[in-house]
């Protein structure tokens, strides 16, 4: 009887033990991380893609990280996913970060103080494209002969949307009195080209595919890009000083000939306040040591470069980010440095 009770003992503290070193040597859970960005037809897609993808490839076997990429309305809907908690990382445009940063426009008296920057990625150029009838003298006052006629400014909740109305609002022209289209950048060059609509706004790294298959299908003799005047942008830079002078040069669209003066805004990698460190720190790391993959997704991502990846950003840098940032030398201003 001792003998097999000895023996019991024996075996339990065997599977006990062996119950341990199975949890001991377990696989660390998998971290699944969505990246938000927008509309299939513009830039910050295939490039939320592209970054999604390499990061995977490069942390998913050591780090168990995985991540995915989806459409969405763009910069509004991604500052609420990430309010919602849906997703940690988004690509927005630097006015929307700024606006929700300090609790103004749409986020008056709600400050995203959640938010987080990881990099400034391009620059987001502004692009109202329009018929020939429209553009009388090729300026973007021209936009006062959309009066009465259909534009597309954007998707509803869209960054796209509250770009192409703070840029108007400032020039002073009444969207208001346009037929306003809500569609994505897809469905606006879709309808140019049907001759649905007279106009659409299309802010995105170049060039941008929706505005590629327009020109391509209507022609450049057709339609047009809208060009800024400095005293346009001086005066629609008073309220978000976050637009600067952007040249599109000749070429860069089927037919054109000539280099389009117009304007941008940066567009950033952004994050939730609440992810891990090491989480973030991977993911720039990995990002700015791969930046020979991401060219291959897009053009605009040509424009990446470490020593630009604090310029302009609206917000705080997450802890992950200025980590990287400060092993590769550089200098972080005491704004950017999270409370």
């Amino acid at each position: 009887m001792k003998k097999q009770n000895f023996l019991k003992k024996i075996l339990s503290t065997s599977v006990l033990s062996l119950a341990l070193l199975s949890t001991l040597h377990a696989a660390p859970k998998e971290q699944k991380y969505i990246i938000a960005t927008a509309s299939t037809g513009g830039t910050f897609y295939p490039v939320g893609v592209g970054i999604a993808t390499i990061a995977s490839l490069k942390l998913a076997k050591d780090h168990k990280m995985t991540f995915s990429a989806i459409s969405s309305a763009g910069s509004g809907e991604n500052i609420d996913m990430m309010e919602k908690g849906e997703v940690n990382f988004s690509i927005i445009q630097a006015l929307f970060g700024s606006m929700a940063w300090q609790g103004k426009a749409k986020y008056a008296d709600a400050p995203k103080k959640n938010l987080r920057s990881i990099s400034m990625l391009w620059q987001n150029v502004e692009q109202f494209v329009v018929t020939n009838e429209i553009a009388k003298s090729g300026n973007i006052m021209d936009m006062t002969n959309l009066y009465g006629k259909k534009f597309a400014i954007g998707g509803r909740g869209s960054g796209t949307l509250v770009s192409g109305e703070s840029i108007l609002g400032a020039l002073g022209i009444d969207i208001a009195k346009m037929d306003m289209q809500y569609l994505g950048y897809g469905p606006s060059s879709t309808a140019m080209q049907d001759g649905k609509i007279d106009g659409m706004n299309i802010p995105s790294g170049i060039p941008t595919s929706a505005i590629t298959n327009a020109y391509a299908t209507i022609g450049a003799d057709k339609i047009k890009h809208l060009e800024f005047s400095d005293a346009n942008i001086a005066q629609i830079a008073e309220s978000y000083p976050v637009w600067t002078r952007f040249v599109i040069p000749k070429e860069t669209y089927p037919g054109q000939k000539a280099a389009i003066n117009t304007i941008a805004q940066p567009n950033l990698l952004v994050v939730t306040a609440d992810t891990p460190e090491e989480t973030v720190y991977l993911l720039t790391k990995t990002m700015y040591e791969n930046l020979a993959f991401l060219n291959t997704v897009h053009k605009a991502t040509k424009a990446m470069d470490i020593k630009k990846a604090i310029d302009g950003l609206p917000m705080p840098l997450h802890s992950g980010a200025a980590k990287y940032y400060k092993e590769q030398g550089i200098a972080i201003p005491q704004r950017l440095i999270a409370e």
